[in-house]
């Protein structure tokens, strides 16, 4: 009968890597050009990146050479991720007893002979705490190898599902619809009777300050002319497709109309002229996708270079550049877009601690706005 023997580097290997995936949500992620390494990521712990290093190092210059690879290859996935920040944990499995582990501000690297060298580390024990007591110390068996393998596999297949709920589903943008064909509604309406419209709805500072406040939502349900409607649809039904599907119907209305909201507020705190227009709503879309993009920017590799920040930004300027145009309205919405978007959070993505700053933010803005408006 043969029997099987389980490599002491493999066992800790994976059991490093059975912790990192099943109990802190780290994702193995790909770097081309390395040979046995295991590189995994989870962009929302303090330290996003853990490396585990199987190379055999047998001296100093040879880890002076590692440590410089290392640090090339996390400040390109920093740069792909635009992280302001990005610490690594270097865990080195292979190397001698007589190199000279030294860490630096980014890299904190650590040279294991055993699991247990890992749990008396002061900076394991700092960041991850439960690590002593979910990994064991004893020697493992082929059979819980082979149990791990399959926790691993689960536990990838599950997040794979919930990447595919979100990316892969094709719902109907129904609420999307609902707000094309109010905007239209209302615009025939404009057309039958213009100045009442406009003189009753619009957004004009000294209406709001008298009591009007319903005007800074039915503002954004006003449209100067058929122009107007139709690049403000065009774009609604665009991003607002796209926010539906990530956020999910209810949350999708909160931004929207928070937006408006937080757009309606900056322009007559910051201007004095009457002004119509979805524009702050569709920018605080924008603000949604862009917060969507880097909560998956891991996921979604050069989507907001490629994809939505040239948009804005083109959308930015010309808001400057052509008279007429309520930018604070667009800048405004822009980042009530943003906030809301934190406060209600990113499916799979939720922070309760993000989402509580996002709120106390999202207020104190609106009381200020609220403060300054009644003050103006």
């Amino acid at each position: 009968m043969a029997s099987f023997t389980v490599d002491k580097k493999e066992e800790i290997v994976m059991k490093i890597i059975h912790y990192f995936v099943t109990e802190e949500n780290y994702r193995p992620i790909i770097v081309n050009g390395v040979q046995n390494e295991i590189w995994l990521e989870n962009l929302d712990n303090s330290i996003p990146i853990i490396r585990i290093n199987i190379n055999y190092i047998h001296n100093d210059e040879q880890l002076a050479i590692d440590n410089r690879k290392a640090d090339v290859i996390r400040k390109n996935i920093k740069k792909k991720t635009y992280s302001l920040k990005l610490n690594m944990l270097n865990i080195l499995v292979n190397a001698r007893e007589e190199v000279n582990v030294v860490s630096d501000n980014n890299i904190e690297s650590i040279r294991i002979d055993k699991i247990n060298d890992l749990k008396k580390s002061n900076f394991v024990n700092e960041y991850f705490p439960n690590f002593k007591d979910k990994v064991e110390n004893k020697k493992s068996d082929v059979e819980s190898l082979w149990a791990m393998t399959e926790e691993l596999n689960e536990k990838t297949n599950r997040e794979d599902k919930k990447l595919a709920k979100i990316f892969a589903k094709n719902d109907k943008p129904v609420v999307t619809t609902i707000l094309i064909a109010i905007n239209i509604i209302v615009f025939i309406l404009t057309l039958l009777k213009y100045e009442d419209m406009v003189l009753n709805f619009a957004n004009y500072y000294e209406f709001v300050q008298n009591g009007e406040i319903y005007r800074l939502l039915t503002a954004a349900f006003l449209h100067a002319n058929l122009l107007h409607l139709f690049f403000n649809m065009y774009a609604l039904y665009n991003l607002g497709s796209q926010i539906e599907k990530y956020y999910g119907k209810v949350k999708y209305l909160i931004i929207y109309l928070g937006s408006a909201l937080v757009g309606s507020l900056f322009s007559v705190v910051l201007t004095n002229n009457m002004s119509v227009g979805a524009s702050g709503a569709i920018f605080g879309l924008f603000g949604a996708m862009i917060y969507f993009g880097y909560k998956y920017r891991a996921t979604l590799d050069g989507f907001l270079r490629s994809g939505i920040l040239p948009v804005l930004l083109i959308n930015l300027v010309l808001g400057f550049a052509i008279p007429g145009i309520d930018i604070w309205a667009h800048i405004g919405g822009l980042l009530g877009g943003v906030l809301l978007s934190s406060a209600v959070g990113v499916p799979n993505k939720i922070n309760k601690k993000d989402r509580v700053n996002a709120i106390v933010i999202t207020l104190i803005l609106i009381a200020s706005l609220v403060y300054m408006l009644m003050t103006k």
